[in-house]
């Protein structure tokens, strides 16, 4: 085996960027005056095992005050084929228009019991009511919200009699290398718990 070799990083800089971390990649939904925003977030974690999630945000982006104003917000979980359309989601805004004008050409997709659009062909969508929101993490802020709904892709859905190795390599999963690649997930390994673990 080789030696590992220690390497300090300064701590005067972010340091996220200096090493490779995988991550969940999702498309955040919200409504705005005029029009949809739809915004790609790596940052992104349930919080607890109950029906509760979180992402990183930032004031100086619209989902932020999208989601203070309005009180929800969608989650979508794309597709490893649906990384250029995450991608175009973060286009930039154009002064003169009152939205991302590539949003309105995105693919999307509404339920009945929620307002806020959800990108279209994904393989989970969670409608959450916004619970709180926790600023102060240098100009970022932790948006937390309580899922309300939740569908998922029957390809995706988990079945007991089913084989998760088969499941993924038909069915690969998206993740994100933050902050610059992404890969395809299409096989897995059991998780060597110790004996009588319990989460």
């Amino acid at each position: 085996m080789k030696d590992q070799v220690i390497q300090a990083l300064d701590m005067q800089y972010p340091i996220w960027d200096r090493f490779l971390t995988i991550a969940p990649l999702v498309v955040i939904g919200t409504r705005e005056e005029e029009g949809i925003d739809l915004a790609p977030k790596h940052m992104v974690t349930a919080l607890g095992h109950a029906n509760y999630i979180a992402f990183v945000c930032t004031a100086r982006h619209q989902t932020y005050h999208n989601v203070a104003h309005r009180g929800t917000f969608s989650v979508s979980f794309p597709k490893p084929d649906q990384v250029v359309l995450s991608s175009l989601a973060a286009s930039p805004r154009c002064d003169d228009l009152s939205h991302k004008p590539i949003v309105s050409q995105l693919p999307v997709r509404h339920f009945d019991d929620h307002p806020d659009p959800f990108l279209d062909n994904s393989y989970i969508y969670l409608a959450c009511r916004h619970d709180r929101t926790i600023d102060g993490f240098g100009d970022h802020s932790l948006i937390c919200g309580q899922i309300t709904s939740a569908w998922v892709d029957r390809d995706y859905l988990l079945d007991s009699e089913g084989d998760i190795q088969d499941q993924l390599k038909n069915f690969p999963l998206l993740a994100y290398l933050a902050y610059s690649r992404y890969a395809s997930i299409d096989s897995s390994f059991a998780f060597p718990f110790p004996k009588d673990f319990s989460t």
